[in-house]
């Protein structure tokens, strides 16, 4: 199922797609309500999709599918070879990279999340490289701590795209940090779909693509991930419990702005589409 959630709301916000521009609403508040119901909520979906009217998504106005995270969203570093690769030779490093041998957390806070189609601010006077990531989100749907990788899968309610814009120059300038340059205001642009993992028979097997303006300029494969979804539930829920409807971006894939020669950095009017195999596409002007 490819769940949403669209303003403004009436007796819900979250909807079903039921054909390419047909859509049932749901008996939910938010998807936040549905993720946590567990099997009960998913099969309320599932009656609604049989029997609910059917509506038009014509003049829809989409939010993110979890526009208000309880959490921060979890973020992976340089989890890509070759995006790894790319950031190091940027870097002016003359020897090998070397990959990571554990999971590079960091955190994006709850206030970058944006809608599809909504605009991300440039944030003039506080960066001058906002560059662009797209990524593969997982969304939890069991809770649990000590997760094993061979368990993993089973908490994973499902997948949806997420543009993890970055401003390079604040992400430098605090000590090589990542957090205050992950978390500029609408820094995160995320859906259009939460689609389940019973619609994603592999998730290490999709093309990721980014276009600004058109052109493409990230092309890769989840094939590339340096830590799959599996290992990086383990590592990540290693003494530290994960709640139903966290969200996890799981890094990107070689071609952002700040590697390229020379750098290219998004500049407002600029449109940006992130795509995932089988999710969608995400497209975000720049204010």
């Amino acid at each position: 199922m490819r769940f949403f959630t669209f303003l403004p709301g009436a007796e819900s916000s979250v909807g079903v797609l039921s054909g390419p521009d047909r859509f049932v609403r749901l008996p939910f508040a938010s998807l936040l309500e549905l993720i946590a119901a567990g099997d009960a909520g998913l099969q309320a979906a599932r009656e609604a999709l049989e029997r609910g009217p059917r509506m038009s998504l014509a003049g829809l106005r989409l939010a993110a599918p979890i526009p208000e995270p309880r959490r921060n969203i979890f973020c992976l570093g340089w989890n890509y070879s070759e995006h790894s690769k790319e950031a190091s030779a940027a870097r002016g490093r003359l020897e090998p990279p070397k990959l990571p041998t554990r999971p590079i957390f960091f955190t994006k806070a709850t206030t970058t999340v944006l809608a599809p189609d909504a605009a991300i601010p440039a944030h003039l006077g506080a960066t001058a490289q906002l560059d662009w990531e797209v990524e593969l989100g997982v969304v939890i749907g069991k809770g649990g701590a000590d997760i094993s990788q061979e368990r993993a899968m089973e908490h994973v309610f499902g997948y949806t795209i997420i543009n993890d814009v970055s401003a390079r120059d604040v992400q430098t300038g605090h000590g090589g940090q990542f957090f205050k340059g992950k978390s500029l205001d609408g820094t995160c642009p995320m859906g259009p779909w939460l689609v389940t993992a019973d619609e994603v028979p592999d998730p290490h097997a999709l093309r990721l693509t980014c276009k600004v303006n058109g052109v493409i300029k990230q092309d890769g494969r989840t094939s590339d991930m340096i830590f799959d979804i599996p290992s990086t539930l383990e590592w990540l829920s290693q003494g530290m419990t994960l709640v139903p409807g966290d969200i996890i971006a799981t890094g990107t894939p070689a071609g952002v702005g700040f590697a390229r020669v020379p750098p290219e950095f998004l500049h407002p009017g600029d449109v940006v589409e992130c795509a995932v195999e089988g999710l969608g596409i995400l497209r975000n002007p720049v204010a």
